[in-house]
């Protein structure tokens, strides 16, 4: 599993694109790893699925919240991951109204969470491999703080605990 002070590996994630623009073309469009971290502080939180009960009524909507408060203490962005495809993602954001606060970041087929070792196997539960829950905080690449969520709990990767972080950091 990735770890504080580890770089995140460079794979390709998907993000569903509204409004074109400095290149993006609507729809699906690559968000390439490491150049989208280059510069930037992110946070980061990755939820099991887009629409499901936690993650929409609780985990996004906190991030959502407060965007204003993370802009303040330094993060350039903020991004929701989850293993589902661009458009879902792209609906469930629209759904949730995370347009210019949030972005939704597609994890497909599992690269990124396989390769940070966060992913949860919910196989017997009909939903597949999916990305553990989890938030960090990553500045330039590296992961600044990491907090992973233990099975079935919400208590440690909500948007108040990380953005305690992200006011230090």
């Amino acid at each position: 599993m990735i770890k504080v002070g580890d770089t995140l590996p460079a794979c390709k994630l998907m993000e569903y694109v509204e409004v074109e623009g400095n290149g993006c073309s609507i729809g699906p469009n690559p968000v390439e790893l490491p150049q989208a971290l280059a510069g930037k502080t992110i946070a980061l939180f990755a939820v099991p699925g887009a629409f499901t009960p936690t993650c929409s009524e609780k985990h996004l909507p906190g991030y959502i919240e407060q965007a204003a408060a993370f802009k303040s203490a330094g993060v350039d962005e903020i991004w929701c991951l989850a293993v589902n495809d661009a458009f879902v993602m792209g609906a469930w954001g629209r759904d949730q109204q995370a347009t210019g606060k949030v972005r939704m970041i597609a994890d497909g087929d599992a690269t990124f969470s396989k390769a940070v070792g966060l992913t949860l196997d919910l196989n017997g539960k009909g939903l597949g491999l999916r990305a553990n829950r989890y938030s960090m905080l990553i500045k330039d690449g590296k992961v600044l703080q990491l907090n992973v969520e233990a099975p079935g709990k919400f208590e440690v990767s909500d948007a108040a605990t990380l953005l305690g972080q992200a006011k230090v950091a």
